[in-house]
């Protein structure tokens, strides 16, 4: 048995990849080990520096922080959903003078570091949209607008292409048939292409909003109060608060990384869920109709497993 790039592996292939496997294993443990060695010995992995997260106030602070957190990325997702959406079908569109515009803003906003339209935000579009972060409880509000207005952009650029890869990976049959029956594009992409393409796109779509979780740490820049910036208040402080004899800095960022790694988890078991069960429904939705559902006469098998005996 071959593949369409390369010949299964041999025996002795097979032997050299156990082997290379194992020393890559023993390395990268030895390279962990020696880390865990160096920052064990600078007395960053002691007990006493574990102490502050025994207190109970500061647990409450740190899922506070959290929470800003997951607002500032869960409003972000939802409006670079919505603007992905619109630029992509701008980007679809055959009138150019939808087409070119859409295309000049995604390729803008995709080229743009993200770090530098939130800093931008902060002095131009933040503090006239700082009621959004005042209606939500944000503080300081304008670097939360600044921080969801420049997530927004960002994401729903790279979204808007990831869309128009998945309308445009749909087998062009499907549209054409639409076409040949009299429907127009608008219904042919909601009906048609777009119930096809999300399950295509979908994991690239959560894949984009595990980027935007983790881009809203960047918010510590703009002094927007979420997690990050609380664990920056939790060892820069802590050596005072709990008289500690250095910063907890390595057991801080080890709890919030922790928190960062489960809060994505849970995002990409949500996924994989919603990936099931579309799966599922499509497959109910495909399966044959029996007789009895179809209301038509059983046909009895002949001798041969056919519909009648032969004549």
């Amino acid at each position: 048995m071959t593949s369409v790039l390369y010949d299964n592996p041999g025996p002795a292939a097979r032997r050299r990849i156990r082997f290379w496997t194992a020393v890559s294993i023993v390395a990268l443990a030895a390279v962990v080990a020696f880390v865990i060695w160096q920052v064990a010995r600078k007395g960053q992995l002691s007990a006493a520096m574990w102490s502050p997260f025994v207190d109970s106030g500061l647990w409450r602070q740190l899922f506070e922080s959290l929470f800003a957190t997951i607002k500032a990325a869960l409003l972000s997702i939802v409006l670079a959903l919505v603007l992905g959406a619109i630029l992509a079908a701008g980007r679809l569109s055959d009138r150019g003078w939808l087409r070119w515009p859409a295309f000049v803003v995604i390729e803008f906003f995709r080229a743009v570091p993200l770090l530098l339209l939130i800093l931008f935000g902060l002095f131009t579009w933040g503090p006239p949209l700082s009621f959004i972060g005042t209606a939500i409880g944000a503080t300081p509000p304008d670097a939360f607008a600044a921080l969801v207005v420049g997530l927004t952009l960002y994401n729903g650029s790279v979204l808007a292409e990831v869309f128009r890869a998945g309308i445009n990976a749909v087998p062009r049959g499907q549209s054409e048939a639409a076409y040949a029956i009299g429907m127009r594009k608008t219904a042919v992409m909601r009906m048609i292409l777009a119930p096809q393409a999300i399950r295509m796109m979908l994991p690239a779509i959560v894949a984009q909003c595990v980027v935007a979780l983790k881009d809203s740490a960047l918010g510590f820049i703009v002094g927007y109060q979420e997690l990050l910036s609380f664990g920056k208040r939790i060892y820069q402080g802590g050596a005072d608060i709990w008289e500690l004899p250095q910063p907890p800095v390595v057991t801080t960022l080890i709890v919030v990384v922790a928190i960062y790694i489960v809060i994505n988890l849970l995002l990409s078991w949500l996924a994989s869920w919603l990936e099931r069960r579309m799966s599922r429904s499509r497959k109910l939705a495909a399966a044959p109709l029996t007789a009895m559902q179809t209301g038509e006469e059983p046909v009895a098998a002949g001798p041969l497993g056919g519909g009648e005996a032969p004549k």
